[in-house]
C-alpha cells in the first residue's frame, strides 16, 4: 500500500527573487507563469503531491511562499512553525538577494534548531545570463558550506523548476523510511 506523507515546505528569500513565480510554475506543472507581479504580503499556501521516484509513495508538499520584505517578517515567521524542509531562493542578477540567503536560512532553521531538514538553494532567473552578477560557483560554494543542495532555474522559462522539489520529496521520504527502519529495529 502506498504511503502518502505530508511535508511543510518553507520558501524564503528577498522580495523580487522569484519565490512566487517558482511556486506557481511548480504548482501548475509548468503551465502558468505569473505575468502580472503582485508582491506577497504574508504567506501564500499551495499544496501539491509529488511522486517519489522508484517507489509507490508520494509526498504531499504544503508549500508556504513567504513575503520577502522585512516589513512582513514577524507575521511570516508565525507560519514557519515545524518546517519539514526549506527552499532558499535568490536572483542571479541581484547580489543583495544572494547575500541575504544566510539570514533567511538562519531564520527558518531557528524554528527547529536541533533537526536536520532537507534544504535547497535555488539560483533563479538564469534566463537573464547577460545580467548575471552571482556566479554558479558562488552559489554552489554557499550551498556546500551550509548543507544545501544547489539548483539553478528560470521560472520565466519554466526551466528546471521541478527538480528542487523532486529532490526535497525524495530526501524527505528517505528520512521517513530511515526512521521507520530505526524504530522497527528497536522492537
Amino acid at each position: 500500500m502506498p504511503n502518502s506523507l505530508r511535508a511543510k515546505c518553507i520558501i524564503v528569500g528577498d522580495s523580487c527573487s522569484g519565490k512566487s513565480a517558482i511556486t506557481q510554475v511548480f504548482h501548475s506543472d509548468g503551465s502558468h507563469f505569473p505575468k502580472n507581479y503582485a508582491m506577497t504580503t504574508g504567506v501564500e499556501l499551495v499544496t501539491k503531491p509529488v511522486h517519489v521516484q522508484d517507489t509507490h509513495d508520494a509526498v504531499e508538499l504544503f508549500i508556504y511562499d513567504s513575503a520577502g520584505k522585512e516589513l512582513f517578517s514577524d507575521m511570516v515567521q508565525n507560519h514557519w512553525a515545524n518546517p519539514s524542509m526549506v527552499v532558499v531562493v535568490y536572483d542571479v542578477t541581484n547580489e543583495t538577494s544572494f547575500n541575504s540567503c544566510a539570514k533567511w536560512l538562519e531564520r527558518v532553521r531557528s524554528q527547529k534548531p536541533s533537526v536536520t531538514m532537507p534544504s535547497v538553494l535555488i539560483a533563479n532567473k538564469i534566463d537573464l545570463d547577460e545580467r548575471r552578477v552571482v556566479s554558479m560557483k558562488e552559489g554552489q560554494d554557499f550551498a556546500d558550506s551550509n548543507g544545501l543542495e544547489y539548483f539553478e532555474c528560470s521560472a520565466k522559462e519554466m526551466q528546471n523548476v521541478e527538480q528542487p522539489f523532486l529532490y526535497l520529496a525524495k530526501t524527505f521520504h528517505k528520512l521517513y523510511q530511515d526512521r521507520i527502519e530505526y524504530f522497527m529495529s528497536m522492537t
